[in-house]
C-alpha cells in the first residue's frame, strides 16, 4: 500500500472514491452514536481545507490541534495534511503553559480547540503567542473573542473562497518525505521534544502493520477510538490504520466513560494501553471477591479452564477432549455472558502498547479467548516496532519486529531500532537528533531489553527509570510495580531506592475494594487518610506486598512503603497523557514521604 500513495491525504481521498457513503466514523451526539459517511467526512475536509488556504496557510505551515478525539479532529488533520501543512496536535489535558510553549516552538499559525476550556487556556497564553494568527473552535460558543472563529464558520468561509479548486494541486504536491506532523513527547524532566514524522514514516507504518494483520480486518470492523489521537499510537494503529482497511471508527466520549461506550458500540478491535486492561481485570476480581457458594465454584471453575486454554490461545488453536466441553459450557454460562457485559463480545482482537502489560493481565484475557496482543514502539518510530501475531503470542514478550524492520540490543542492554517508520529528527533541535541516532543509523530507544531464541523482544525497563542502589545493583522498578498492581488492594505503585540502601515503595489503595474490605473488619474511617493511617490496613497491604514479592530476589525486595491518599493523575501532574508514572516529578513531590522511610541509621 505504501508504494501507492504519496501521502495521508491522497490515501483517503482514494477511499472515499472507494466508499463514498459507508459509514467513516461514528461520534456520540445527543446522546446517541450518529455516522458520518467517506462523503460527509470529505466534505467537512475540503471546506476547512479551502478556508486554511483563504487564511493564507502554505505547505510546510504548521497548524495546532488541541482537542481530545472526536470526527472534528480527524477532519481539520486530513484538511492540515492535504493541503501540504503540517499537524501539531496538543494533549488535550495539557496546561494552558503546556500548550504554549508547544505551539511558540512549533510556530504554528492557527490553532484548532475543541472547548470553550481548550479556547480559555489558549487565549491564556496568546499574549505570549505573537505568531499565532487565528483561533477556531469545534463548538459552538455564545460570544466570540476577537480572532476566533467557529467551525461552522470556517466551513462557510471556506466553500464562499473560491478555494476548492485548489485543494486537489495542493494534494499532489505532497510528497512522501514531506513532514506531516510534529509530535511533541510529553517528556518527564525539561521542555518536550517536538518529534516529526513524514508522511512515509506513517505510510510504511501502517504498511507494515498490515503486512500481518491485513486478513483480520472484515468489511464490517468497527473500532473504538479512545487513546489520545495526539499520540502517535492511536494515531497510527486507531486512525490510518482503519482508514487505508476503508473501517468505520467509533469515537468513545471520555476514558471515564469508557466502559458505558465499549457497551453502546460493542468494536470488533481496540487500541488501548494497559491501564484499561488493569481496570477491568481488577472490576471483575473485585466482583466475585465477596461471592459465595454455586456462583464461586463458577468462578473458580472458569479461571481453572482458562488457565488450561492459554496455550491455546496463544497458538490459535482450538482445544480438544474433554477441555473443549468444558470450555463450550463455561462459554455459555460465564464467559459469553461476562464478554457481553462488558462489550466486548464482538472483540476479535485487542492491542496494548504504550507500556509493559502485566503477564497476569494479558493471561486473564487470553485464558477467556480474548486475543490481546502486546507491542512496542515510540513516538520516535510512528510507533509500532514489535508485535504478537495471533498464533505466536507469549505473555511478557512484545512480538517479532515489523517487516522492514531490524531490532538488535547494544552491549548495554539497549532496544536500537532502524527501518522506515523511524522519525525525520527533533524539529529545531539537531544536537538532540543527533544522539538519539547511533553511527550506523540506529535509534536509541532508551529501553531496555532481550531478544529470545523465537525472535521475540522483551523489554525489562528504562535506561532512565533504572534504579542503582547504594550497592551497586541495577533494578528496573517496572516489573515489581506490574506486579503489585496485580494485587486488587493496589491501584498505583513507585517503587523508590535510587542510591539508597534498600527498595521502597508510594502506594495507592485501590480504594473501593479496601473500603470495603475495611468495612467488613468492622474498621471505622471517616476519610481515606483516615483509612491509610490505619495500623489494620497498613498490615493488610503489607501482606500483600510480601505475597507478591515471592519471586524477585532478596535486592529487590520492598523494605517499606507509604500509603497515600490521592490517586495520581494527568491532571496533577503525576501521569504523561498516556498515563506513565512521571518518576521524577512524584520524587519531587512527595520527597517528605520518601524521606520518612529512610530514616537516619539505615545508613543512607
Amino acid at each position: 500500500m505504501k508504494k501507492e500513495y504519496s501521502s495521508i491525504g491522497a490515501l483517503f481521498q482514494d477511499q472515499v472514491k472507494k466508499l463514498g457513503d459507508k459509514a467513516c466514523v461514528a461520534s456520540k451526539i445527543n446522546g446517541k452514536y450518529v455516522d458520518f459517511s467517506w462523503n460527509e467526512m470529505n466534505g467537512m475536509i475540503r471546506k476547512l481545507a479551502a478556508y486554511l488556504i483563504a487564511e493564507g496557510v502554505k505547505k510546510g505551515d504548521r497548524v495546532a490541534l488541541f482537542s481530545p478525539n472526536r470526527y472534528e479532529w480527524w477532519v481539520a488533520d486530513q484538511a492540515i495534511l492535504s493541503i501540504g501543512a503540517v499537524n501539531v496536535p496538543i494533549y488535550a489535558t495539557n496546561s494552558s503553559d503546556e500548550a504554549r510553549y508547544v505551539i511558540d516552538h512549533s510556530g504554528s499559525k492557527l490553532c484548532f480547540v475543541a472547548t470553550e476550556d481548550h479556547l480559555k487556556r489558549v487565549l491564556e497564553a496568546r499574549k505570549k503567542l505573537k505568531g499565532l494568527k487565528k483561533i477556531v473552535i469545534f463548538d459552538s460558543i455564545a460570544k466570540k473573542p476577537a480572532g476566533v472563529m467557529t467551525l461552522d464558520e470556517a466551513y462557510a468561509k471556506g466553500a464562499a473562497s473560491k478555494k476548492a479548486a485548489e485543494f486537489d494541486k495542493r494534494l499532489k504536491t505532497v510528497k512522501l518525505n514531506d513532514i506531516a506532523t510534529i509530535i511533541y513527547t510529553s517528556g518527564t524532566t525539561g521542555n518536550p521534544k517536538g518529534v516529526m514524522l513524514s508522511h512515509d514514516n506513517f505510510l510504511s507504518n501502517i504498511f507494515q502493520i498490515e503486512a500481518d494483520f491485513g486478513n483480520m480486518f472484515e468489511d464490517d470492523f468497527t473500532f473504538l477510538s479512545f487513546l489520545p489521537l495526539s499520540h502517535s499510537l492511536e494515531r497510527t494503529a486507531g486512525y490510518y490504520m482503519p482508514v487505508g482497511a476503508g473501517l468505520k471508527v467509533a469515537f468513545a466520549e471520555d476514558f471515564s466513560t469508557i466502559q458505558q461506550n465499549l457497551q453502546e458500540v460493542r468494536p470488533h478491535v481496540i487500541i488501548s494501553v494497559p491501564r484499561l486492561y488493569e481496570k477491568i481485570h481488577a472490576g471483575i476480581l473485585s466482583r466475585v471477591a465477596d461471592v459465595k457458594g454455586v456462583k464461586k465454584m463458577i468462578f473458580n471453575w472458569a479461571m481453572s479452564v482458562a488457565r488450561r486454554n492459554l496455550s491455546y490461545v496463544c497458538q490459535d488453536k482450538k482445544p480438544g477432549g474433554i477441555l473443549a466441553l468444558e470450555y463450550k459450557i463455561i462459554n455459555k454460562i460465564f464467559f459469553s455472558k461476562l464478554k457481553e457485559a462488558l462489550g466486548i463480545d464482538r472483540m476479535r482482537f485487542a492491542v496494548s502498547g504504550g507500556g509493559p502489560l502485566s503477564v497476569s493481565d494479558a493471561e486473564f484475557f487470553l485464558g477467556m479467548g480474548i486475543v490481546v496482543l502486546e507491542g512496542f514502539g515510540l513516538t520516535e518510530t510512528t510507533p509500532v516496532t514489535n508485535v504478537n501475531r495471533p498464533g505466536e503470542i507469549k505473555p511478557g514478550s512484545v512480538g517479532r519486529a515489523l517487516i522492514e524492520t531490524d531490532v538488535k540490543i547494544s552491549d548495554e542492554g539497549e532496544i536500537l531500532i532502524k527501518g522506515p517508520q523511524v522519525m525525520l529528527g527533533y524539529y529545531k533541535n539537531p544536537q538532540a537528533t543527533k544522539e538519539a541516532i547511533t553511527k550506523d543509523g540506529y535509534f536509541r530507544t532508551g529501553d531496555i531489553g532481550m531478544i529470545d531464541e523465537k525472535g521475540r523482544l522483551h523489554i525489562t525497563g528504562r535506561i532512565k527509570d533504572i534504579i542503582v542502589t547504594a550497592g551497586g545493583k541495577n533494578i528496573s522498578p517496572q516489573n515489581i510495580e506490574n506486579e503489585l498492581k496485580g494485587s486488587r488492594f493496589i491501584e498505583q505503585v513507585a517503587v523508590i531506592g535510587d542510591k539508597r540502601k534498600y527498595l521502597s515503595a508510594l502506594v495507592i489503595p485501590a480504594f473501593p475494594e479496601v473500603e470495603k474490605w475495611a468495612k467488613s473488619q468492622g474498621i471505622a474511617f471517616s476519610s481515606r487518610s483516615d483509612l491509610v493511617a490505619n495500623r489494620a490496613v497498613i498490615d493488610m497491604i503489607d501482606q500483600e506486598i510480601e505475597k507478591r514479592m515471592k519471586q524477585f530476589s532478596r535486592v529487590e525486595q520492598i523494605r517499606k512503603f507509604r500509603l497515600l491518599d490521592a490517586e495520581w493523575s494527568q491532571e496533577t501532574d503525576e501521569l504523561t497523557p498516556t498515563l506513565k508514572v512521571k518518576r521524577r516529578v512524584i520524587e519531587k513531590k512527595y520527597a517528605d514521604e520518601i524521606e520518612s522511610l529512610y530514616p537516619a541509621g539505615t545508613g543512607d
